[in-house]
């Protein structure tokens, strides 16, 4: 497959997949979605690759989501709701490798949820996490919320979805968001350190490792599922709608109607 969102690149039995959409915050489209499939697909089943680091191209974002400009109702492309998001999530869980997220700026939305996919977070202390969906008629009904409620607890998860605050990488660190917080200038060292490990060792049992962790969580795929075509649904109303228009034109939304 061409990529002309994302980039991808291999070095040292590391697989590096960059999100290439700066000026859009890395927030992907359809296209995005599918190449980062196709990446983490290559990546995955490559015997001599041990690790696969997940980032975004700049210093200002990590991603931020679904590209809203590319959604009014419903996405441009497949999946049960125009962007096969559900697949992208899938195959970074299923693929037998350990999948680093590397969040440089802002990790929100979309991009909060698949760093807390990733087997492991590493963040810069500039970082910012947070979700948005309810502030433009979304949720992520599936991983974003119920693996958010695994990694953070069940309240923390709550305040993270029903608020939509943002919070530091220290904060995301206390909360067990993330596994490292380090200064921006020594990002890049600090992956590479923890991808250095990871290739000491064992392929098989961190293969065995990875599928008895997500034994545990994976109901959550058909939640997932059954969450999409809801979502789908929710996309046509006219209460999401007016989501992605106060989104676009930055203004307040209304919600709800006088008398609700």
């Amino acid at each position: 497959m061409d990529y002309s969102d994302i980039l991808y690149g291999v070095e040292s039995g590391v697989a590096r997949i960059t999100i290439n959409r700066a000026d859009k915050l890395n927030a992907f489209r359809a296209r995005t979605v599918d190449e980062m499939i196709d990446a983490f697909s290559t990546a995955g089943w490559d015997k001599s690759i041990g690790v696969i680091v997940l980032t975004g191209a700049g210093d200002r974002a990590f991603c931020v989501g679904g590209d809203l400009s590319s959604h009014d109702g419903h996405y441009d492309g497949r999946g049960t709701v125009g962007l096969a998001i559900e697949t992208l999530q899938t195959v970074i869980r299923d693929v037998p490798k350990p999948v680093i997220a590397r969040v440089n700026g802002y990790a929100i939305g979309g991009g909060n949820v698949l760093a807390t996919i990733c087997d492991l977070t590493i963040a810069a202390k500039s970082a910012r996490f947070g979700q948005v969906g309810p502030k433009v008629g979304s949720v992520d009904p599936g991983f974003g919320t119920a693996l958010l409620a695994r990694a953070v607890g069940e309240k923390k998860a709550r305040e993270i979805w029903y608020l939509c605050r943002r919070y530091t990488a220290e904060q995301a660190l206390q909360m067990g968001l993330v596994n490292a917080v380090v200064d921006d200038a020594d990002l890049d060292r600090e992956v590479a350190a923890w991808c250095a490990e990871i290739m000491e060792k064992s392929p098989t049992a961190l293969a065995l490792a990875k599928r008895s962790f997500n034994a545990d969580s994976e109901n959550i795929r058909g939640i997932s599922m059954l969450g999409m075509q809801a979502l789908a649904l929710f996309y046509e109303s006219e209460e999401s709608k007016e989501g992605v228009k106060a989104f676009s034109t930055k203004r307040r939304p209304n919600f709800r109607v006088q008398g609700d």
